[in-house]
């Protein structure tokens, strides 16, 4: 059963609406960060916050040169990347290329070894988690669990030094307006355990939101929901951060999540950024041999070039432009082959194994001895068995020295 509706509610008393709201005045603590039980008396070690007559507008993130060993470990390496205000930013990359480490940095929940962090113009390395006025949200949700829902939104407001906190009435405003925005009405009197997984993450996303951070990070936020519950909490993400605006930068190891959802992708690597753009360009013009065989589901080819073509086994394809000479790897998607007449550039291949994808077919490829498969997606008109051999052609040159 879906979790979400397609689209948002209107929020007749959505805080951003309202330059003189309460919301845009105060300063922001994070809940989020905590995992134990909420302490007793409110304290706070992080200083008094002086940017309480600031509104609370989405800022650039910058790193430059952003450096994280952990003993002889080396996490991150030279960071450089601009996040725009009000951007929503994935990182995407195999498991230990260090996108976790980045968001934590940015977060304050690690030192950096090397360079810094700017929140615009102002230099953040060193300042602490709670003046950095950032909201973070848990893939394990860390939801205080002997709280109810509009305890746990509430929680960041209240632990706030009394002369910061906002008064009563208005911390039962803001919780349920929020309850309202992420489409939980009437569930403030919960606990975390009478609900979905899905709901406890928009109670988490709440909670972040509450203390109206200028930045939200988000790590796997939905890594422990089943697909279906994924897809419909990305949608309803990307609709909330349409309407508020913040500055977000989320974690992910899915590629379709990635792309799906954000304006830009930052592609890691062995604690190394290989790419930074758009879901077109990271698909369309892989910035290395990493991007184009770890996003789409590319298949990697050994190949020479030489006397203006590309030699596959025993395949000769002509180059439409100059590459140089010698060993290369070409990478292949689903999409870059399709079926060809007689002309300059088509070549045989045979059909080794034919499955249903959706409304097409998939035929895997047999391009030559030891090479791997590639697929080609072929209309459902088309009448092909295993074995046969196929005239195809190459649309789609991703090739790397």
């Amino acid at each position: 059963m879906s979790t979400t509706s397609s689209l948002l509610s209107p929020s007749p008393r959505f805080w951003r609406d309202s330059p003189s709201s309460p919301w845009s005045a105060s300063p922001s603590s994070n809940g989020d960060t905590a995992t134990g039980s909420p302490p007793a008396n409110g304290t706070d070690s992080g200083g008094t916050d002086d940017s309480s007559s600031r509104r609370s507008e989405p800022v650039a993130i910058t790193t430059e040169g952003l450096g994280k060993s952990f003993g002889e470990s080396v996490a991150l390496r030279s960071i450089d990347l601009r996040v725009a205000p009000g951007e929503l930013l994935a990182l995407l990359g195999p498991s230990g290329s260090g996108k976790t480490t980045l968001l934590r940095l940015i977060a304050g929940l690690e030192e950096p070894t090397a360079g810094r962090i700017l929140f615009g113009n102002e230099d953040a390395t060193r300042v602490s988690v709670r003046r950095r006025r950032v909201g973070f949200v848990f893939q394990s949700y860390a939801l205080f669990r002997n709280l109810t829902v509009a305890e746990n939104i509430a929680y960041g407001l209240k632990v706030r030094p009394r002369a910061e906190r906002p008064a009563a009435t208005e911390i039962a405003r803001r919780v349920e307006d929020l309850l309202e925005l992420v489409q939980l009405t009437g569930l403030g009197k919960r606990r975390p355990a009478q609900l979905s997984g899905g709901q406890r993450q928009r109670v988490a996303l709440a909670r972040a939101l509450a203390v109206e951070p200028r930045v939200l990070l988000l790590d796997e936020p939905f890594g422990a929901l089943d697909a279906q519950v994924r897809r419909d909490l990305r949608r309803w993400l990307r609709e909330i951060h349409d309407r508020t605006g913040h500055t977000t930068l989320f974690v992910t190891h899915d590629q379709e999540e990635a792309l799906e959802l954000a304006d830009r992708v930052a592609i890691l690597n062995k604690g190394a950024l290989e790419q930074v753009g758009t879901p077109d360009d990271i698909l369309d013009r892989p910035a290395s041999a990493f991007v184009a065989g770890f996003v789409g589901g590319a298949v990697r080819l050994p190949v020479t070039v030489g006397g203006g073509a590309l030699h596959v086994g025993d395949h000769r394809i002509a180059l439409r432009e100059p590459a140089a000479s010698g060993p290369a790897a070409l990478f292949v998607r689903p999409g870059d082959l399709v079926l060809a007449g007689d002309g300059e550039g088509a070549f045989e291949v045979r059909v080794a194994n034919l499955r249903r994808s959706g409304s097409a077919r998939r035929a895997e490829l047999a391009l030559g001895a030891g090479l791997p498969t590639v697929e080609i997606e072929l209309p459902l008109t088309v009448t092909v068995r295993r074995g046969e051999t196929l005239r195809v052609h190459l649309v789609h040159l991703r090739l790397f020295p």
